[in-house]
């Protein structure tokens, strides 16, 4: 059977190409995909070229690790049955092609463990729950520790700011601050301020997180911590980091790096979700069809109103 997958021929190349999809053994399933989110972080610096080289990586390759769909083969003592709702977060089922992360296609077929049993009411905004993992992660350090330090500013008022605005919030902690530069991105704040950074005039956050991957502002984080705050980078970065070292000693500044979700935080996230004390609504501003995946990409990196852009392949035949 052949699966229809997007495939990032070269950088700012992509093709969409019917590959063979392989036989489900044991512990696998089949699922065809509903939707498939872009992301703007590392799936940007995919389709741009500018991603660090990562083992085995090489073009071409099939990005997405943000998929929404139902198991329609599931393999003779898997955990999964036919007709469950599934988030993918990235699948390695094809030949000929890199899996990076290898997603974003009509049909995967994967590991029953790996993927995550979901509701069905979900719909486009289940894949939102990798970066909502992703901002849990950055509070939570994937549950191997006690937890961090929750932000009181956050950098950035895209997808990334507004889920760890929303997580922060619904822990019970107060209110974060949102620095956002741009009008457009600024708007849509629930229950918390966002503001430019030239108008904010406080030098005492406790703990800010940069979700914005600006490695340009290091700098003048730091000069707004209070003695022995914290910057936490939880964004993804193109190039080198560095800061005058003099700032960052006189307030003994401590600088963490937050990697990306373990299974623990996307656990965490969908309970929160079902529960409702986590929503993931108006966040998803933007779906097309999949056969308009070179359009898609295009708004979703270039468009500053689109937050979030989402592949529809719930025609597929």
């Amino acid at each position: 059977m052949k699966s229809t997958a997007v495939v990032f021929d070269r950088p700012k190349k992509l093709s969409l190409q019917a590959l063979e999809l392989p036989n489900i053994e044991a512990g696998q399933v089949e699922v065809a995909v509903q939707y498939s989110g872009i992301s703007t972080g590392a799936e940007r610096m995919l389709w741009d070229g500018s991603m660090s080289a990562l083992p085995g990586m090489d073009y071409p390759l099939i990005p997405g690790f943000e998929t929404f769909g139902q198991v329609v083969k599931a393999h003779k003592g898997a955990k999964l049955k036919e007709g469950d709702m599934v988030f993918v977060p990235g699948a390695n089922c094809f030949s000929g092609v890199k899996s990076m992360y290898g997603g974003a296609a009509s049909r995967l077929v994967v590991s029953d463990t790996q993927v995550l049993p979901v509701s069905d009411t979900l719909g486009t905004d289940a894949v939102l729950l990798a970066l909502a993992a992703t901002a849990y992660h950055a509070v939570s350090g994937g549950g191997t520790q006690e937890p961090f330090t929750p932000p009181d500013l956050i950098i950035g008022h895209g997808v990334m700011g507004r889920l760890l605005a929303r997580l922060t919030i619904a822990a019970g902690c107060p209110a974060p601050t949102v620095w956002e530069t741009q009008p457009e991105i600024a708007k849509g704040a629930q229950g918390y301020e966002v503001i430019r950074p030239e108008d904010d005039p406080r030098k005492d956050y406790q703990a800010i997180y940069d979700v914005n991957g600006d490695a340009s502002v290091l700098d003048q984080l730091i000069q707004r911590i209070r003695p022995g705050g914290e910057v936490v980078l939880a964004g993804f970065y193109k190039h080198g980091l560095q800061f005058s070292y003099s700032p960052a000693f006189g307030r003994e500044a401590r600088i963490r790096v937050s990697a990306e979700w373990k299974r623990s935080d996307l656990l965490a996230v969908n309970q929160l979700v079902n529960s409702g004390q986590l929503s993931l609504k108006g966040l998803v501003t933007h779906v097309q069809a999949f056969h308009s995946a070179n359009a898609a990409y295009e708004t979703a990196f270039g468009d500053v109103s689109c937050l979030k852009m989402v592949l529809d392949w719930s025609a597929h035949a």
